[in-house]
């Protein structure tokens, strides 16, 4: 069977660890971590009892060069400010920000793809201009590279969450996102159904919300934004790891619960959750969802694994998008 070396940066939980599993599963390729890194200790400590793996720790006091060759890099970077882009001068510009270290493994160990997440929020960023310095200085790389807002809610997740996926391959490829794929699973199939009391909102809350709004919906998770404005879907609204305690709840009752979270973003039930609510909360909100990055790495997989027929692999992942 072939064997397809990858690495785990800001790995956080191990969204994309499980996605490249699953995807390699389904094609008779053995995956192999060689090397993970996150700064977080309560995600090294759960990635560690998921994977038998401890992450390294920062990124910056890594050294490239120590790093294993791999043929796939995925990366989840964190989306901090990056008010020193803009002047379109590649690594000039990027120097100072995390992606720099990204850029740097694989300027180093030029590995054959990389797969990279962050906040839809990065594609406005700056009028545009911190994503056209990140793309020009992958592509000074020898990488052709694309970017695409996908969204969780098209592929299979109740959970609208909109991410920046950026694609990137040394070969001359005609590499194409995913196309939606619908429909996604029904809040009944995510919920859990003896929940702890702990996790009932106040009666003043539960009154408060529903006097100001009612739902269309039998089942539906209520979102409360910033401003106070409140509306409810038969999916979730982006989980977010600093939200408010209330932020969303099950038909305005109930906050959800950390399997419901890891869940909504696709880890299957076999994951081990070892942290507190509040932790839980955080890194289901910092994950990346399993399910639209497996979909990714499964159109990306046949220009990197040698022995895969792409008709037979892609598929599944051709059927044209039906808003019905």
């Amino acid at each position: 069977m072939e064997k397809i070396r990858f690495i785990d940066l800001f790995c956080g939980i191990g969204g994309f660890r499980i996605a490249m599993d699953q995807a390699c599963k389904e094609n008779a390729i053995v995956p192999e971590c060689v090397f993970s890194s996150d700064i977080d200790k309560f995600c090294q400590d759960s990635y560690e009892m998921n994977f038998g793996e401890r992450p390294l720790g920062d990124i910056t006091k890594i050294d490239p060069t120590s790093i294993p060759d791999h043929d796939i890099l995925f990366g989840g970077f964190p989306c901090q400010p990056f008010s020193i882009l803009g002047q379109m001068k590649g690594f000039d510009d990027t120097r100072g920000t995390l992606f720099f270290h990204i850029a740097n493994i694989i300027k180093e160990k030029k590995p054959k793809a990389f797969i990279l997440e962050n906040v839809k929020q990065l594609v406005g960023h700056n009028e545009g201009q911190t994503l056209k310095v990140i793309v020009k200085t992958l592509r000074d790389l020898g990488y052709q590279v694309q970017y695409a807002v996908l969204n969780a809610l098209d592929f299979g997740l109740p959970q609208k969450r909109e991410r920046v996926i950026i694609v990137g391959h040394k070969d001359p490829i005609l590499f194409s996102y995913p196309s939606p794929i619908r429909p996604f699973k029904p809040l009944i199939e995510i919920l859990e159904k003896n929940v702890d009391k702990k996790h009932l909102a106040s009666d003043y809350i539960k009154e408060k919300r529903k006097d100001m709004h009612k739902s269309a919906y039998k089942l539906s998770i209520w979102h409360e934004n910033k401003a106070g404005n409140i509306c409810s879907y038969p999916y979730s609204c982006a989980l977010r790891a600093g939200a408010s305690y209330n932020y969303l709840l099950v038909n305005g009752e109930r906050r959800l619960t950390p399997r419901e979270m890891f869940r909504l973003q696709g880890f299957p039930d076999s994951y081990k959750i070892i942290i507190n609510d509040t932790q839980a909360r955080k890194q289901a909100g910092n994950a990346v969802p399993v399910n639209m990055v497996k979909a990714v790495i499964l159109k990306l997989l046949p220009y990197v694994a040698t022995t895969l027929d792409m008709a037979d692999v892609l598929r599944e992942y051709e059927v044209p998008y039906n808003e019905n």
